[in-house]
């Protein structure tokens, strides 16, 4: 009698419920608190793609010589042979990350080498600050200003020349230009401690625009 009594008493059974349910409930509450930061860092990403795309398009060029580089073509010698003032510009690919500048397509005749002044510019604003978040106004705000984890070797940018502009042009070619962002981390709070949620990648968010004239001075 004792022993059924004991087994069907259901006293405190309210508790060994709530023992179990409430850490569940609490892996789903924080897990959708990481899961919403996931997203802002997605959407941060995105915008600071393209605000480092439009500076890239109209300030100095991070591969150092490249604005010169349609009057170098003037009187380079290309394998179309001498370019004349007006004609296609040499076809050049131009790929800028961790501190170098490599031509990974074409003619790249006068590209020069890898400007970390212009690569700050973008990364960190007009302003001439090296300080994320600093920004004053909309016009002076780089990429880590809009998503601060940003740093210039995440950074990679492609000038791909695609037909538009002409040698001797005076503000220089008109390559499209592909910003990207490469080689970071979703960041989580809650759900870090999890193999599948420690070392998330996050994807290769890139923006392209079209060159301007790629220089400080036409900003």
């Amino acid at each position: 009698m004792a022993i059924r009594r004991v087994w069907s008493d259901q006293t405190g059974g309210a508790f060994v419920e709530a023992a179990v349910l409430i850490p569940i409930l609490f892996v789903f509450l924080l897990g959708s608190v990481d899961f919403l930061y996931a997203f802002y860092q997605w959407t941060a990403a995105t915008k600071a793609m393209e605000v480092g795309a439009r500076l890239a398009a109209v300030s100095d060029p991070v591969a150092s010589g490249l604005t010169g580089s349609s009057n170098v073509a003037v009187s380079a010698a290309v394998p179309i042979g001498s370019a004349q003032v007006g004609d296609t510009m040499p076809d050049f690919k131009i790929t800028c990350e961790s501190s170098v500048c490599t031509c990974t397509r074409g003619t790249c005749t006068g590209m020069g080498s890898y400007s970390a002044t212009a690569m700050n510019t973008i990364v960190f604003g007009r302003s001439g600050s090296q300080v994320c978040g600093d920004a004053t106004s909309s016009y002076d705000a780089g990429m880590c200003d809009i998503f601060p984890r940003i740093t210039a070797a995440n950074v990679q940018i492609v000038y791909d020349q695609t037909g538009l502009g002409y040698a001797g042009r005076k503000a220089g070619p008109v390559p499209t230009i592909a910003v990207s962002l490469r080689n970071m981390n979703f960041q989580f709070f809650f759900l870090n401690g999890l193999s599948a949620f420690a070392n998330l990648p996050m994807p290769k968010f890139t923006a392209t625009v079209t060159g301007e004239a790629m220089s400080s001075a036409a900003q």
